[in-house]
């Protein structure tokens, strides 16, 4: 857990947060959704899974927030085996993962500011802390004077980084955004993915679900691109090239 701030972290201090072991997803009636996976993602990190829809890209990260349970293999968050973990004890799991979605999930009868502080106090935070936290949160997505705001009165991609406030709201130590500038124009988007690299760099590991090759060739992060459940290119500094 960190606080709202820039922060510099040592490269010695790496070390993997999260592990795929030959992790494979299969389905009921035999489709298989992911195939012999082996992935390992460093803390602080910046990685952009790509690829078309269907590929894999989601049951990725729903293995990850144990939304999904690997057929096969292992997979390890924060030296935690999710396939092993009880169902009463997924919250501390999920208190690590700031999850974003695509259509934003906000409550429309909240402000900006309540929505982000309505996650605080479902985990259990106290006023104190909610009154502390809420304006760097809303500081840091560039959304201060539009506290009092309701999601109805907001741009599309002003509702994004809401929603990545509120994902924000328990300082996880990862952040999973599964295709979060699907429905913005080209302004919009780059105001979201230059605040998840923002985000990065003051310390939290961030895993971005793309198919925008845009994105993807200009941020020029991590990639792993899959294709039919399995993992075809990984690359440091990766391209989209089919």
């Amino acid at each position: 857990m960190h606080d709202y701030y820039p922060v510099t972290i040592p490269s010695t201090l790496f070390m993997n947060i999260i592990s795929f072991d030959h992790v494979s997803k299969t389905y009921s009636r035999g489709e298989s959704a992911i195939e012999d996976i082996n992935l390992a993602i460093a803390e602080n990190e910046f990685l952009t899974i790509v690829g078309q829809s269907g590929a894999g890209k989601s049951t990725l990260l729903k293995l990850i927030i144990a939304e999904e349970r690997p057929t096969t293999g292992k997979v390890v968050v924060d030296k935690i085996d999710v396939g092993k973990m009880k169902p009463q004890h997924l919250p501390v799991l999920r208190r690590k993962i700031g999850m974003i979605f695509q259509d934003f999930k906000l409550i429309a009868s909240k402000t900006v500011f309540e929505n982000i502080s309505f996650a605080m106090e479902v985990a259990g935070k106290s006023t104190a802390d909610i009154n502390r936290d809420v304006p760097q949160i809303l500081k840091l997505i560039g959304l201060t004077a539009k506290a009092r705001h309701f999601p109805s009165e907001l741009s599309g991609g002003e509702k994004q980084r809401v929603a990545i406030g509120r994902a924000l709201a328990h300082k996880p130590n990862i952040l999973m955004a599964d295709e979060p500038t699907g429905n913005l124009d080209p302004l919009n988007t780059w105001d979201v993915i230059n605040l998840l690299v923002k985000i990065n760099e003051i310390g939290t590991t961030v895993i971005l679900a793309t198919h925008d090759r845009e994105i993807i060739n200009t941020l020029s992060k991590r990639m792993v691109r899959l294709d039919k459940g399995r993992i075809v290119q990984d690359e440091k500094e990766g391209k989209f090239i089919i």
